[in-house]
């Protein structure tokens, strides 16, 4: 996820500005100096014609995103349950093992129980507060580093662009999207992370662009950058275990909100507003152009029909890849013989005293846990471990 701000954002260019910028020592009379001081004025206006916002915001959202991760660890309390945790210093905060969870992170029973997108509950036991809860939740610290560095360079000068309540909208209602489509087509396995809200801020950027062109310099260099940056992170996402309907799902609604919330009116119009009284010389100008407004609309249509067609179809229990036979490979591509299902583990088990006998029923092997009254989420997780 990660990208370079400054070289993209820079390549986005600067307001178009007037040519005549000389100054020669001559004397002029009252009105050419009255009018060359409005062009003057008009200039150093359009430079600030819009305004920054501080960041704020994204900052926050980072801050959150790690005390959620160091509560889930908290409650995940390793050394409770395993013998081998690592970094086991750290103490009720150190890590499962490194075969359980190869990121640095909690188990896979403790993200269900702090809110990770699992579809069965979702459906059946109407937990639809997980499509939004499941993006504050990570798998592990290389995890959490990822998604919160690409926040910081992606967010922070989004902010700064268009502020905290659009940004906001943006990165939210992209992160519900990631989750809705993930809902739809992978059932099997539990799914955190901010991916597909982070990809919404991408796919923002990209539709601001498009909505905003008349007003950017060094357009298409800024595009063919965006769009291979896009390309790549896609393209990770089709590796085995890697959720990229979540990332497909986010930068399409991110994409579709751009058109409504990251709209900008045309320089013309916003100078208008800084000409001061009885020089209006300038023609009027409409707020925006014609094929913004329609942007607008299309997209905000969509939006709606695509949320709304997706939600009934999550709630009816229908698996979407039951309607696309293909879509999967959106999401994993086979490699190097490695398989992108996620097959179900089965064993046998059995208790005794204060232990836990599991048999894996697909390779045969055996172990005993010193457990007693375990819940039948930590026998499926262990029950996985045994047989991967």
């Amino acid at each position: 996820m990660g990208r370079e701000p400054s070289s993209e954002m820079d390549g986005r260019g600067h307001p178009r500005r007037n040519s005549e910028s000389s100054v020669h020592p001559v004397v002029v009379d009252s009105s050419e100096a009255m009018e060359s001081g409005l062009v003057g004025e008009r200039r150093s206006q359009e430079v600030r014609a819009f305004r920054t916002w501080s960041p704020w915001l994204v900052p926050l959202f980072v801050v959150a995103n790690v005390l959620v991760f160091s509560v889930t660890m908290y409650i995940n309390n390793c050394p409770k349950n395993s013998s081998s945790c690592v970094v086991r210093f750290l103490g009720r905060l150190s890590f499962q093992p490194f075969k359980e969870n190869p990121l640095l992170g909690p188990s896979s029973s403790t993200l269900e129980k702090m809110g990770a997108l699992e579809v069965n509950k979702v459906v059946n036991k109407h937990q639809g507060w997980r499509l939004i809860t499941c993006i504050w939740l990570h798998a592990g610290v290389f995890h959490l580093l990822a998604n919160m560095l690409s926040l910081l360079f992606i967010g922070i000068r989004l902010e700064q662009e268009f502020g905290f309540v659009r940004i906001g909208m943006l990165y939210i209602i992209s992160g519900f999207g990631g989750s809705l489509l993930s809902a739809l087509f992978i059932k099997a396995s539990i799914s955190v992370g901010a991916s597909g809200a982070l990809f919404g801020l991408l796919g923002g950027m990209l539709s601001e662009l498009i909505t905003n062109w008349t007003i950017y310099a060094n357009k298409f260099a800024a595009l063919f950058t965006l769009v291979v940056i896009i390309v790549i992170n896609l393209a990770v996402g089709i590796l085995p275990h890697v959720d990229n309907f979540a990332h497909i799902g986010g930068f399409i609604s991110g994409f579709l909100l751009g058109f409504v919330v990251l709209i900008r009116p045309q320089f013309e119009w916003v100078s208008r507003k800084f000409v001061r009284q009885g020089y209006d010389y300038l023609p009027a100008k409409p707020k925006h152009k014609i094929y913004q407004y329609i942007l607008w609309v299309l997209a905000l249509i969509l939006v709606i029909v695509g949320f709304t067609v997706g939600l009934v179809m999550l709630f009816r229990g229908i698996n979407a890849n039951d309607h696309c036979s293909w879509c999967h490979y959106l999401s994993c591509i086979p490699i190097n013989g490695r398989s992108c299902k996620a097959e179900s583990a089965y064993c046998l088990s059995s208790q005794s005293d204060n232990h836990l006998n599991l048999t894996c029923s697909s390779n045969g092997r055996q172990a005993t846990y010193p457990l007693s009254n375990v819940s039948g989420a930590k026998i499926l997780e262990l029950c996985t471990q045994l047989c991967s």
